[in-house]
């Protein structure tokens, strides 16, 4: 009799380590910023879950604290995000509720930039050129992390220029119309942006490391997220998107497609690479 039940609770032991396992939930609750950055990262991301089976549920954010505050009550079970910048003080108020899953992309930058026929190449040259610029740095909207940085970059190199607070949409005009006159203007800029494409930039160098350095994207989730989900992480872990691919998806997004248009663009010229993303995930 001891024998019948020692095997019983063997058995019971292995349909308990079994059982997890193949039960694991198919339906995951993703977030994302609806900007031209995060988009194309987490559409990608969604196909690739789902041609592995899963139902994926993507949710867009206008603002940070919201995204986080969904993520924290399990609104969501994931996000992607630059939590080293960007989002950082978001991550750290709640990391102990969040986990890192993957790195997405890299390459995120920030900074002041120029038209290269422009003939300085550091933020402490403004100045001498002051009346070249209109006297001012053409900004996007107020509070923007980009808009932080460059109004502590103005103070920490003292800068006459004025910061113009406004709007992505105005600093585009601004920037396009100065180049089509090859006039002198410096705006607010960031990577990977359809900008950078389409007008010939550079970035005026920070001497006193301002701005920070090249950021990377990553998929957080909900504390247990890998524990929950161990195969669809691994699915995950083996996505990555080059910031360059990012920017090309955004320059098809501004020659008129549309984002899901844009990024089924994408996916069509690299099937082969996404076929290895699924080949590498664990059976």
């Amino acid at each position: 009799m001891k024998t019948i039940w020692k095997a019983v609770f063997a058995l019971l032991m292995v349909i308990g380590t079994v059982l997890p396992a193949q039960a694991e939930e198919k339906t995951i609750t993703m977030g994302t910023m609806a900007w031209e950055d995060l988009s194309p990262t987490s559409l990608i991301t969604k196909k690739v879950l789902e041609d592995q089976g899963y139902t994926v549920k993507l949710t867009e954010f206008s603002e940070w604290g919201i995204a986080f505050a969904a993520l924290g009550k399990g609104d969501i079970e994931m996000l992607v995000s630059p939590v080293n910048y960007l989002a950082q003080d978001y991550w750290d108020r709640g990391k102990n509720r969040y986990e890192k899953i993957s790195p997405v992309s890299d390459g995120l930058y920030q900074g002041i930039a120029v038209p290269k026929y422009v003939t300085i190449d550091t933020i402490e040259q403004l100045n001498e050129s002051s009346a070249k610029f209109g006297d001012k740095v053409i900004g996007i909207e107020p509070g923007a992390g980009l808009m932080r940085s460059t109004s502590e970059a103005i103070k920490a190199y003292g800068v006459k220029l004025q910061l113009v607070e406004g709007s992505t949409a105005a600093m585009t005009a601004a920037l396009k119309s100065a180049v089509d006159r090859k006039e002198w203007v410096a705006v607010t800029m960031w990577d990977p942006s359809w900008m950078t494409q389409k007008f010939d930039l550079k970035y005026l160098a920070d001497s006193k490391g301002i701005y920070p350095p090249s950021q990377t994207y990553y998929w957080i989730g909900q504390k247990g997220f890998s524990e929950k989900h161990p195969r669809a992480r691994e699915v995950i872990a083996s996505i990555f998107v080059p910031i360059t691919d990012i920017k090309a998806i955004n320059g098809d997004i501004k020659d008129g497609k549309s984002v899901d248009e844009a990024v089924k663009i994408w996916i069509a010229k690299n099937g082969d690479l996404i076929q290895r993303w699924e080949n590498n995930k664990k059976n």
